[in-house]
């Protein structure tokens, strides 16, 4: 573990995923971030470590109780605790449903070093000062304003997780021009990748 004060800000490291588990609590030590790993939710949970001070980061599907199960739990206790999900392509929709549980932001695998401290940092920083996840809504409602009907009807498919083809179908539109609208949509919400835009959709709609 990072050598830091008792009283500085603590990541717990929730994977079943050993490997997965022991990369992010190296990469967090490495960084000078004071880190705790759980093979699981129960065993977080049975050893319910304070949350003053501190950020979660779990896996979104584990054995036992579930990331979502968990951040639904976690804020009966401390609603101020920031929660990180991480999620497989295919478990975006349960993401999405942990934030609206209360989590506070999720990343898709595989994602490199920086972008899950700068998920980390930007947390615990959220914790510190509330406002700022009013400020990036009001900009996620500014950048919404800019996509057409056509856009946004994109966007929402998705949001709700279906494939272009799918999107194409409901929309009598062909996939090329899903791709495009999809582009245009991309590029107006300032987002680098889908996840992103999932996250600033789901944010927008919290608030």
């Amino acid at each position: 573990m990072a050598n830091s004060g008792a009283n500085d800000p603590i990541v717990y490291v929730i994977d079943d995923d050993e490997s997965a588990r022991h990369s992010l609590e190296f990469l967090l030590d490495v960084a000078g971030i004071r880190v705790r790993s759980f093979v699981s939710a129960d065993a977080f949970l049975q050893s319910s470590p304070p949350l003053t001070g501190a950020c979660v980061v779990t896996d979104v599907r584990m054995p036992g109780v579930s990331g979502v199960e968990l951040a639904e739990k976690l804020k009966q206790r401390d609603r101020a605790v920031p929660i990180i999900v991480i999620t497989g392509h295919a478990d975006v929709p349960l993401a999405i449903q942990a934030m609206k549980a209360g989590a506070a932001d999720f990343l898709e695998k595989p994602f490199d070093d920086e972008a899950i401290l700068s998920a980390i940092r930007k947390a615990l920083v959220q914790k510190e000062g509330g406002d700022q996840l009013q400020n990036e809504r009001n900009e996620v409602h500014e950048r919404i304003a800019l996509l057409s009907a056509r856009e946004c009807e994109v966007v929402d498919g998705l949001v709700a997780g279906k494939a272009n083809k799918v999107i194409a179908f409901d929309l009598d539109i062909s996939p090329r021009t899903v791709e495009v609208y999809r582009a245009n949509a991309m590029m107006k919400m300032q987002a680098k990748t889908l996840s992103d835009l999932v996250r600033m959709i789901t944010i927008a709609q919290l608030s």
